[in-house]
């Protein structure tokens, strides 16, 4: 008979190895590692467009990783990007060095949540000040088939909303104002008072351990109607690693 303290042991010494392979740390990336993926876009109910990028890693620093990206029969050269050790995305906000994007927060385990928060002002014509607030969550392993093929992988979500300020606008029109004396221009200047908008955004990642990258990403943005106004989606079509 197997005693009660003989089974205690077993499931103690079990319990660390379930959670190291529920657990994933940071990936080793080198010089060379490239990942091809289809990108498609979805904007409104009727614009999409789809592309396949290759992305291949320059180089590797304690901080950053170094990366080019081609777009498959593209006019132009690649784009060079750096990105954080763990793929997260870095740019300046305001004049400082902000996270905007951390899709991936090593070690991953199931249950871990992150938040993802920055205000920017003035990032475009159209708003003076935007805010943008993300909570990511680890939810499991879980089983993706993409082009390259199907995988085990690592599903993280992210749920968030964006804030934004209106920036003032003017509208110029312009008529012509004919009367027995000729025509004159007339000019009539309307200014759009500043004001709010606000919508959610999602993201899903499925994070695959030794293909150093996610195998697949979804990322939605809604606005105030809570209507859908883009898509972005990537699918992993083939990936090469050096040698480790």
């Amino acid at each position: 008979m197997i005693s009660a303290k003989l089974v205690v042991a077993s499931l103690a010494l079990s319990m660390p190895l379930i959670a190291a392979a529920q657990s994933a740390d940071a990936p080793v990336v080198k010089s060379g590692d490239q990942w091809t993926y289809q990108n498609t876009v979805e904007t409104g109910p009727s614009g999409w467009k789809q592309s396949h990028d290759t992305i291949t890693v320059v180089r590797t620093t304690s901080s950053s990783i170094y990366y080019t990206v081609q777009a498959k029969g593209a006019p132009t050269g690649p784009v060079e990007v750096i990105a954080g050790t763990d793929w997260s995305r870095i740019r300046n906000v305001d004049g400082k060095e902000t996270t905007v994007n951390r899709s991936l927060a090593f070690p991953l385990q199931p249950g871990k949540t992150w938040d993802v928060s920055f205000t920017e002002h003035n990032p475009n014509k159209a708003h003076t000040v935007e805010q943008l607030d993300t909570h990511y969550k680890v939810i499991g392993y879980e089983t993706v088939e993409v082009p390259a093929g199907k995988f085990n992988a690592i599903k993280i979500e992210a749920e968030g909303q964006w804030n934004a300020e209106l920036a003032p606008m003017s509208n110029v029109t312009q008529a012509a104002n004919t009367s027995a004396g000729g025509t004159t221009m007339v000019t009539q200047v309307q200014r759009t008072q500043p004001g709010k908008a606000t919508g959610r955004t999602y993201k899903a990642m499925w994070y695959v351990p030794e293909v150093g990258r996610w195998v697949k990403s979804i990322e939605e943005y809604y606005n105030s109607g809570g209507v859908r106004s883009q898509r972005f989606t990537a699918e992993l079509e083939s990936y090469q690693l050096t040698a480790r």
